[in-house]
């Protein structure tokens, strides 16, 4: 009944197009981060200290990127 609705096709059109932001934002985000692994996977840490620490820092970023979107938010 909703296919018949010109309210109910807009509705959909603007959910779909919702749908498809929302994914491409997402590819976005995770390809930011694992760029950041990646680099921390292809380095030669002398140790565990020095992996843990490049760890850290990108636990660090990730934890101030979503302090700032909950503000924003």
């Amino acid at each position: 009944m909703a296919e018949n609705n010109p309210q109910g096709m807009v509705l959909k059109e603007i959910q779909a197009r919702l749908d498809r932001k929302l994914k491409e934002s997402e590819i976005e985000v995770l390809e930011y981060w694992k760029g950041h692994l990646d680099r921390v996977t292809s380095m030669k840490p002398e140790g565990v200290a020095a992996l843990q620490l490049q760890v850290k820092k990108i636990v660090e970023m990730m934890g101030n990127r979503i302090k700032i979107l909950k503000r924003e938010g």
